[in-house]
Order: C-alpha cells, then sequence, then structure tokens
C-alpha cells in the first residue's frame, strides 16, 4: 500500500518537495498540506493541473494548527517538514507532536530535491531570515554583469495566489508585477532586480522554471528565501550569518544546514553589531565549517531625506518577514533613527484588524511597523494603520518603495541599505572559485 504523507509547509518548499519527490509517485499519496506563518493559505487546494494525474481533485491545504485531528482522519503515516525558519526547539516539538499521534516524522536531505542545471548555479542563502540575502544577491548580479555575463535571478517562491497561474511567473517589468498581482512581499524581492534591467524567475514548477531560465542566462543566480536550503544544486553555495542573532546560526533549521554546505559564508552587518556577537558568529562558522571562505561585510544604511525625519516624531515601518518569523525587534529603519535620536511613535495602539493580529501574534514587536502586505485585505489594514498612527513623517525601511503600494498622507522618506565587503576576501573573490 502507498505510504500516506502529510506535507508541513508555509506556501513553498512543501510546494517544490512535492512536485520532485511525489508528484506522479504512486508508492505514496499525498492527502494534505498544512500551512502555517504565511496568513490566509489554509483553506485552498494545491490544483490538479500541477499536482499531476494521481490527484484529479488536487490536494487540500489545511492550518498547521488542526495537525493532529487530520493525522487521525486521514490515517497519515509520515509527516514530511517542509518549511523553514525553525528553532531546533520547535523542530522538535513538532516531531513530538507528530509521534505522539501516531506518524513518523520526516525531514528530506537538501540534496534530495535539488534539481541540476546545464549552467552554473550561484546559491545565495542564510542562517535566518533578515540577514542580508537581498543586497548580497545584488553585489554579486553587479560583478558578474561587469563581467558581461547574463544573469537571471531565480527567487524562492512566494505563490500566495492562484497556483496554477503561478506556476511559472517571469517577472522583467513593473506591469509584469501588476499582472502577476505581487504582493508586498513578492515585491521587495522583485524590483530591486527589475530596476536593474534584471529578469526574475519565481512560481510554484521549478523544474519548468529552471528550464526556462535557462534559455536566457550565462549564470543562474539562486535568491533563496527565510533560511531555506537552495532548490537547484549550486556550483556556488554563499550562505550569510547574522551577528547580531549570534548562535541561530547553530540553532535554527535549516540554517545550520546552509552553514555546513557553505562554500563561502559571509558576516553581515559588522558595521551595526556587538565584537561579542561578531566573534561567536565567526567562532561557530569556523568550528561547523572550517574549509570554507569567509568574507566580513556591513550594510552601511542611507536615508534618502534625513531632513524629512529629523527632530520629528516618526514611524518606522520595517521589513516584515524579518520582524515576523525573522524574530528581529528591529531592521535598517531603527538603525537610521537612532543615529538622528528621533522619537518614535508606537504604532501598536492604532493596528487595525489583521495588523493588530500581527502585533498579538508576534508580540516581541514595539515601536516598529511591520510592512505586511501578503494580500490586498492586509495591504488596505496596513494603510489604514499607517494613516491612523499620530505621527510627523513616516521612514520607509522596507526593500522597495511602499509608496507604490500603499498610500502615505504623512511626509516620508526611504532608508536603502547595499553590501560592502571590509578587508579581504571579497565577493570578486569568491565568485573566481566558479571560473567564469
Amino acid at each position: 500500500m502507498a505510504q500516506r504523507i502529510l506535507i508541513m509547509g508555509a506556501a513553498g518548499r512543501d510546494f517544490h518537495n512535492f512536485n520532485v519527490l511525489f508528484r506522479d509517485n504512486p508508492d505514496y499519496e499525498v492527502v494534505a498540506f498544512t500551512a502555517t506563518q504565511i496568513p490566509d493559505i489554509e483553506g485552498r487546494v494545491y490544483p490538479a493541473a500541477l499536482a499531476g494525474k494521481l490527484y484529479p481533485e488536487g490536494i487540500p491545504i489545511c492550518a498547521e494548527s488542526e495537525l493532529p485531528e487530520l493525522i487521525k482522519e486521514l490515517k497519515v503515516d509520515q509527516v514530511v517538514l517542509s518549511y523553514s525558519d525553525l528553532s531546533y526547539a520547535e523542530v522538535m516539538s513538532k516531531a513530538a507532536l507528530v509521534n505522539a499521534w501516531g506518524a513518523s516524522f520526516t525531514m528530506l536531505g537538501a540534496q534530495q530535491t535539488m534539481l541540476e542545471s546545464d549552467k552554473p548555479v550561484i546559491a545565495v542563502c542564510a542562517v535566518r531570515t533578515g540577514v542580508g540575502k537581498s543586497q548580497t544577491t545584488r553585489k554579486i548580479v553587479d560583478i558578474l554583469r561587469a563581467k558581461g555575463l547574463r544573469v537571471v535571478v531565480v527567487r524562492h517562491p512566494m505563490p500566495y495566489g492562484d497556483l496554477a497561474k503561478q506556476a511559472v511567473q517571469r517577472f522583467a517589468s513593473y506591469e509584469d508585477l501588476d499582472l502577476h498581482k505581487t504582493t508586498i512581499e513578492e515585491r521587495e524581492e522583485y524590483e530591486p532586480h527589475i530596476d536593474r534591467g534584471i529578469i526574475v524567475y519565481a512560481g510554484v514548477d521549478y523544474e519548468a522554471i529552471l528550464r526556462e531560465a535557462e534559455k536566457e542566462a550565462d549564470v543562474i543566480l539562486w535568491d533563496g528565501g527565510n533560511n531555506d536550503t537552495p532548490f537547484f544544486k549550486p556550483d556556488l553555495h554563499i550562505t550569510l550569518v547574522d551577528p547580531h542573532r549570534p548562535g541561530d546560526e547553530a540553532a535554527y533549521y535549516p540554517g545550520e544546514v546552509n552553514v555546513l554546505l557553505a562554500d563561502v559564508i559571509v558576516i553581515n552587518k559588522i558595521d551595526s553589531a556587538s565584537p561579542e556577537g561578531i566573534a561567536t558568529v565567526r567562532d561557530n562558522v569556523m568550528r561547523l565549517n572550517p574549509d570554507a571562505m569567509i568574507i566580513e561585510a556591513a550594510s552601511p544604511i542611507t536615508i534618502d531625506e534625513p531632513e524629512v525625519v529629523k527632530g520629528k516624531q516618526i514611524l518606522v515601518v520595517e521589513d516584515g518577514p524579518t520582524l515576523t518569523h525573522g524574530g528581529m525587534s528591529f531592521g535598517a529603519g531603527v538603525v537610521a533613527a537612532r543615529k538622528l535620536g528621533v522619537a518614535f511613535v508606537d504604532p501598536r495602539p492604532y493596528a487595525v484588524e489583521s495588523i493588530a493580529s500581527t502585533f498579538a501574534t508576534y508580540d516581541h514587536l514595539a515601536e516598529v511597523l511591520p510592512a505586511m502586505g501578503y494580500g490586498e485585505k492586509q495591504v488596505q489594514d496596513l494603510e489604514e494603520t499607517i494613516k491612523r498612527v499620530p505621527c510627523d513623517a513616516v521612514l520607509i525601511a522596507t526593500p522597495i518603495d511602499l509608496r507604490r503600494v500603499v498610500n502615505i498622507d504623512q511626509p516620508s522618506t526611504r532608508v536603502r541599505y547595499e553590501l560592502q565587503e571590509i578587508g579581504q576576501p571579497t565577493l570578486e573573490e569568491a565568485l573566481k572559485l566558479l571560473k567564469l
């Protein structure tokens, strides 16, 4: 009899694992996905058009909170963990729950679901969300393009809409962002590349995505999400670590896997982290992966128009995932604002509906507003929350200009940050390992 499988996910890695290992495989019957981290994913169906001939009705996507009942009612034999940015304590708590309800708990090997490309692949990954993958990816793009190479970025999935229509997505313009009805989180990842004239692929079916990207690229650049491992087998694996969260490089799944697999490890944010944090991270990565090249880097922060916020009572809007499941209580906006010595307005009393729920779920947050926007309703809630906050100005520290997506009545300006290597070696030297 086929093993009855339930895949625990968050609308990304879970679908990839299914596509690579379980789709059209009669040895397994995937009876359900569960979803967490991302709002409003549960209650949908992984569509038959993507699920294959064994699933003519598709596969239900349920809330992870229903896991015990699902294991019992669906007679689940094996639960496969398929999402990222989890502490080891969280992972084993989930394993204990699954085992207690009678199913096996499985974590797939990183290489089991890596697709191979006929083009060189560089993977940019991390130990936690919000370490600085995006600016590192942009830096690598600039280096490779200066060599005359065609670079195509493939982004870790964020398919929160019509999954069948999102199987293969290509982004080359702002019109493409509108065409695919992208969320704030998607725009944050895609827009900086589009601004540089770089094509970005994303979606659900990464075998099909890879084959399309290969047609346009000399080099494929995997732009990872959360602290997940790459979907493509990398010829050069770069992992970022964060001295603002020292110890997480050896305590989060699958972040430590990325440390162990890395050819190059970038210790980022050394300009704003404590010497103790930097030392802890360096000691851990050298112990875990003594053969990796180690690069030290900063992410210097600039404000477009500092006079807009200087001396004012301000609202700081930060990158959403960094603050939520990334576990940070501040981001680049707070760092910039503290340097100016400005006063913060706490947004929590003014938060509405889904934004208020976000604060309730992530109670470590104070005095900063996460730019949550996983759907149209949440974008509306974000806009209304900003409108209600009694501040003199808004400091936008998201990777995109949030004003393209929401109306902000108060005076506002942006925070920007790019990667800057400190000393030797550099990313340019690391890329020579590929011999392009």
